[in-house]
Order: structure tokens, then sequence, then C-alpha cells
């Protein structure tokens, strides 16, 4: 898997982690890996695991002696994971590509991967080496963001670093919100060899605790350091202090507002797949659809 915006090495596994981690994926780390432990599987995958927000989660949720692997593209993320957990944890940590998955067929009962699909140049691939590595009667649960409307940080941190690059904006934050159209998802793990495919619409609201800190880690947290730094010519804290102040502006109780879609699917070789799609609604309340 070669993509730049997939490239989270260097100082950025840091930033990520303590910038971004407790602001937009602790709380979907949590749903998504109690989703995961109500399956009752015995051996789980974690793809795109990146620093164990959700591998934490899931080693929480799961009970005692339940194998969990964790991999990611990028080893140094995973070395960032590793100081999450105590030795005698039962944590496997292997990098891996999603797309060839080092791991024989039917070697999970689930497959958990949060906010990371949009970033896989190869996503049927990396979809049928999930249905290929799943037991019969496994799980493959995944999240990715809605766009940018739904989702207002990533549509600011995107137009306030383009304001510094009028000519040539750095493209980063189109990747994370650019795959979220229900349909060509759904059609293409159909392809792939699922069926029983739910969708939930996820909507969460929360204040950002520490605006520094988060606008550090939305520029700093991710390859759009690279971006900024290959174009030259600015600061990147000019970049993150200008998020900053649109924080302090808005009373510094700006909302970040995470609409996500999980999705369960499992191969169960049923000869037509049942679809149930979400419907979001207006209120602030967090939900689960089925």
């Amino acid at each position: 898997m070669n993509n730049d915006a997939a490239s989270f090495i260097g100082n950025i596994p840091e930033h990520y982690d303590s910038g971004l981690g407790p602001t937009i994926f602790a709380d979907y780390a949590a749903d998504i890996a109690r989703r995961a432990a109500a399956c009752s599987p015995a051996r789980v995958l974690e793809t795109a695991a990146g620093t164990g927000t959700v591998t934490r989660q899931l080693r929480d949720f799961l009970p005692p002696g339940v194998h969990l692997t964790a991999t990611d593209l990028n080893a140094p993320m995973l070395e960032v994971a590793r100081t999450k957990f105590r030795p005698g944890e039962e944590v496997a940590f292997q990098p891996a590509d999603a797309a060839a998955l080092p791991f024989s067929d039917g070697a999970f009962d689930a497959v958990v991967c949060q906010f990371g699909v949009m970033f896989f140049p190869q996503k049927d691939t990396s979809y049928r080496e999930v249905h290929r590595v799943l037991a019969p009667g496994g799980r493959y649960l995944f999240s990715v963001w809605d766009s940018h409307r739904h989702n207002p940080f990533g549509r600011i941190a995107h137009e306030t670093v383009a304001s510094f690059f009028p000519a040539d904006p750095p493209q980063f934050y189109m990747v994370p919100f650019s795959y979220h159209q229900i349909d060509p998802i759904k059609e293409s793990l159909i392809d792939a060899g699922f069926t029983d495919i739910s969708v939930a619409v996820i909507r969460l609201e929360k204040e950002i605790p520490d605006t520094a800190r988060f606008a550090r880690g939305l520029v700093h947290g991710n390859p759009l350091i690279d971006q900024i730094k290959a174009r030259g010519g600015v600061d990147p804290d000019r970049i993150v202090n200008a998020w900053r102040r649109l924080c302090v502006k808005n009373s510094a109780a700006i909302q970040v507002g995470c609409l996500s879609k999980q999705s369960y699917f499992r191969p169960t070789g049923a000869s037509a797949p049942q679809v149930s799609e979400a419907r979001r609604c207006g209120c602030n309340d967090r939900h689960r659809y089925r």
C-alpha cells in the first residue's frame, strides 16, 4: 500500500495520539470495541490500529483468553500503541498491509478497523483480504467518517490550511472525509463476498478540552505536516495558531461533530444480502441504528 496520505511516521504518531486521540477517536473506539466483544469472538484482528486507541478498548472489553492481534502499515504508530499495554495482556503487534494480510485463511472470528479504510488505496482488495482471513460466520466491523458537512472540525481544518496556500492547498483533510457514500461501500463489500450488511450512523458532539493540543494535533499529527513542509514558505505553527484563534473566537467551546458510519458484515453464504441502512436524526444524542 503506497499512499502519502497514509504515511504516519516520524513525530506524527506522538502528536496524533496526544492531540487527536482523546477528542475524536476515544469515544468511537469504546463503541466499536463493545460491538466487537458482543460477537463473542475467540480471535480478533485489528487493521490500521494506529497508536492503539481501539486496541486498548478491545483488550478491556474482550474477555481474558481472547487472542488480539493489532496491525498497521506504519511501525512507528504501533510502537506508541505498545506503550499502552502491560506484559501478559495477550496483544500481538505486527506491521501489515491491509491489502496483503500475512495471515492464513479463516484465522480470525472478527476483524475491526476504525477510521482506516479511507486511507487504503486498494479498498476492494482490502475487503477481499478481510473476507479471506475471517472464519465462516466471522464479522467485520469498521467505521469511516462522514462528509465535511457533518464534521466541521475537518472542514475548518481544511479551509484554515488552504488559506495559507491559495494556489496549491494541501489536500490531506479531503481524504478522511471522502469515503462516506453507503451504496458504493455496500456494493464493494458484496463484491468481496460479504452478506448480512448493516449500517449504523453515530453522531457525537463534544467540547475540545485543550484547544492548543488539539490544534497542534490537527497539523502535526498526520501527513498534512509533510504536505506543508513540501510546499515551504509557511511555518506550520502559524497554521496551528490560526486554528487555535478560531477556537478562542468561538468561546473556546467549539464542538467537534463527529459522525461515523460503522458497518458490520459477516460472510454467511446466504444467496442474497440483507441491508439495513441508517437514518440521521437531528438531536445531539448518540444513537445506535440497526
